[in-house]
Parts: structure tokens; sequence; C-alpha cells
């Protein structure tokens, strides 16, 4: 039985390596050169640290220190608690890719998936932008983050930057005041990246919080089933907030799908940022590194003309000049993806709820316009609304061991060729 996975980052490499190791024969497809890199991973900056301990980032579901022993064979000293640099974790991705080339088929191709598409008499049909058919029995979607959305209008600003993670965005920028747009982790990234003063504005004007030493805690399932009767049994778990967040972490989508949609939305527009700043926390060296160069403003820009960026805050509506103007809202909603938006069209995907991600099923399944699962699978921050946390490591390979237990049983009843051979894949393993 054969299998495509579309997308070589995080999702992508934990998806292929599970499907592999169940059994599947595999190709892996990405456009970019380096599979297990992504857009998270790809940075050789030094100063971009993981946002996670090295004891949360293992590819094994059932070895946690993996990636710690890992680490140590390039620096005996770290520990289980440190923050390295994300370039490591792409290399670690890449080198768990080559394992599982030993494990079983996986071809790896470079290219572009401009559609997939139901074939006649079953399967899938995996069209590439240059014309490279690939046949599938299953396609799964490891898209990752989409592109940021275009919260206010713009006009003549030459010095706007739309994607600071698109390759040179930030090269060259012109002497002068930058305004970030937004106050997360990725403004922190990108001011980092400037190491220059800059301002950031966010409507909460909210940093993320840091990681600190914390007991490990075990919390019992709140039964609640309101949004404030829930926060009310959460602020009452007598212990320090990192403890209770990362204690409750088990929790998280059983907690989110209990709410009723209203709940939910009302979470969405009344706690989700308070929530995301604890939850999605800096590494301390990160932290120190910053906290000299951002000023950070509570308000949000309505628009922004050449230099001229106007602003409400507090104290009403303002205007400021900036050299430069970079969107560091993160990431937009996935139906921005072209490829998503041609399933869309097809009927094989439609939109999840609130807009945030893609509607499955349990599994992973796209739900599209017949309401029945297709044989096209996704997992990682594509379900984010059907599942609130699926952004992070630790959640996105246990749905990508979830998803190839799920698949077991048809992927090892038959053999069966790809179609497909080593010698059509663009670009090596790493090794």
């Amino acid at each position: 039985m054969s299998a495509v996975v579309v997308g070589a980052g995080c999702s992508g490499v934990f998806a292929a390596r599970e499907l592999v190791r169940a059994g599947w024969l595999v190709v892996l497809i990405d456009p970019g050169a380096r599979p297990g890199r992504g857009l998270a991973y790809g940075t050789a900056a030094p100063w971009h640290l993981l946002n996670s301990p090295v004891s949360a980032m293992s590819a094994e579901p059932d070895d946690p220190l993996h990636f710690l022993r890992w680490c140590r064979e390039r620096d005996p000293l770290i520990q289980a608690g440190d923050f390295v640099p994300r370039a490591w974790y792409g290399d670690y991705l890449g080198e768990s890719l080559r394992d599982a080339d030993g494990w079983g088929d996986l071809a790896v191709h470079r290219g572009h998936v401009a559609r997939v598409f139901e074939a006649n008499g079953g399967g899938l049909t995996v069209l590439l932008a240059d014309d490279v058919v690939v046949p599938a029995e299953k396609v799964v979607l490891a898209v990752g983050n989409p592109p940021p959305r275009q919260p206010f209008p713009v006009t003549n600003a030459h010095c706007y930057i739309k994607d600071p993670w698109r390759p040179g965005a930030l090269d060259d920028l012109p002497e002068g005041d930058i305004l970030l747009v937004g106050t997360g982790l990725t403004a922190v990234d990108v001011a980092l990246t400037l190491g220059r003063a800059v301002t950031a504005i966010s409507r909460h004007g909210l940093l993320p919080q840091v990681h600190a030493p914390h007991a490990a805690l075990t919390v019992p399932l709140p039964r609640s089933r309101t949004l404030s009767g829930l926060l009310r049994e959460i602020r009452g778990v007598p212990h320090d907030w990192q403890s209770v967040m990362d204690g409750l972490r088990p929790h998280w989508n059983d907690l989110w799908q209990r709410l009723s949609p209203a709940d939910q939305q009302r979470f969405l527009r009344h706690v989700s940022r308070f929530w995301e700043v604890h939850r999605h926390r800096m590494a301390p060296a990160v932290a120190s590194a910053v906290s000299g160069l951002m000023t950070v403003k509570k308000g949000e820009v309505c628009g922004v003309n050449g230099t001229e960026v106007i602003t409400r805050g507090p104290e009403g509506i303002s205007t400021g000049h900036y050299a430069a103007v970079i969107n560091c809202t993160g990431p937009g909603p996935v139906t921005t993806n072209q490829l998503v938006r041609s399933l869309i069209a097809d009927g094989l995907a439609r939109s999840g709820p609130h807009g945030l991600g893609l509607d499955t099923d349990e599994h992973g399944a796209l739900l599209g316009r017949t309401h029945r699962p297709a044989q096209i699978y996704t997992l990682g921050p594509a379900r984010r609304g059907t599942l609130w946390e699926t952004t992070a490591v630790p959640e996105i390979r246990a749905q990508a061991r979830a998803l190839a237990q799920h698949l077991v049983p048809v992927g090892r009843s038959a053999g069966g060729a790809l179609g497909w051979s080593r010698a059509d894949s663009a670009y090596p393993l790493p090794g």
C-alpha cells in the first residue's frame, strides 16, 4: 500500500517515519532542498533557540530521551532542561528521516504539489506542478503553518514586510524606527534577527512568558463543561501557573472539545491571548537577549500608507512614521494554502470550526462536501479548531503515531508498487 506525505517539515517527517514503520510505501514530497527543516527549523541563526526544552522534543513517542542523547553527541554537557538552536532540531529531523529509510520503503522527492484528486476506480492521484503524477492509496497533508494574514490595509508601503519568514525579507532594511505588528514569538524572533531597537504593538501588549524551572504536576481532568466553570477550576489548583499549564497539557483537547461552540468562540475572543503567552513561552536566554531591544505598546494598527502608520490605542487614534513595518501576527488561516484551496474547491476538504483549520474526523481524515471522510489525512496546525493543542512536537508526534496505528491493518495487508522508484527522487535523504 502506498501513501504520499505532502510536506517535509516536522509534521511530514513524523508522519513519514510512522507510516514507513507501519509497513507503508511512502513518497515524501516537499519543495525545499533539505527535508526536516521546514519553516521552523530551517533557520541557521544561533540565537533562534527552541521554545521548548530538549526533554520535550523527541521524535520517538516511546523514547522521550531520544533527542537528548542526540544532542549529547554534539555537546556532552547538554541537559534535559536546556534550550538548543533550532538548526540542531532541523538536523535531528533530517537524520530521523534517514533512519526511517532503513526501516522500509521511502522515497523523497523535491517538488510542489499542485493538486490531489480522486482517481477513477478508487485511490488518489497527486499532481505536481511539473506535471509529475504520483498514485497513492492515502495522502497525508503536512502543510505546517501558513504565512500571516493581512490584518490591515496597506498602501504605497515599500518597506512593509507581510511575511518575515520569506527568504531575505529582513535583509537590508533602511535606517530608522521599525514597527513590529504583534508581540508573540514571531516578533521576538524578528527582534533578535534585526539586533536593533524596535517597537512592537499588539492589542493586549503582552510578550510571551519565560520558561522557569517548575515541578512536574499531574492535574486531574476538570469536570466543568462551561468556559467560566473551567477557568474557576483551573485557578483553584494550588500550584504555580507553569506547573498547572503543563500538567493540564494532556487534557487541553478534551477540554476544548467539551466546550460548546459559543464558549469556544468566547475563549478565542477573550482568553486565547492570555493562554498563548503562558503556554508558548520563551527560553530564558532568549528573554534576556530581547529585553533591551523591544518597546511594547498596547494597541492595533489601522492602516499603513507609505511610512505613515495609523494606530488605535488606549489614548485613541495616533499617527507615527516608521522606516519599516513588519507583520509578526503569526500564522494565518490554513485555507490560504493553494493546495488546500484546491481541495476545498473540489469538495475534498472544508474549513473547520472557527475557520482555524480544516474539518476532520477523530483520526485526522479530511471531511469534505459529502461529509464523509476522504482518503486524505492531515496532522499538526491544519487540525486547529477541531483540536486546540495541535501545533507542538509532543502533540504532532502523537498524531503521527495514532494515524499510523489507525491505518496499520490496511497498510500491512498488502504490498504492491508505488509506480515510483528511488531513481525518481530529486534529492537524496540526508546523511
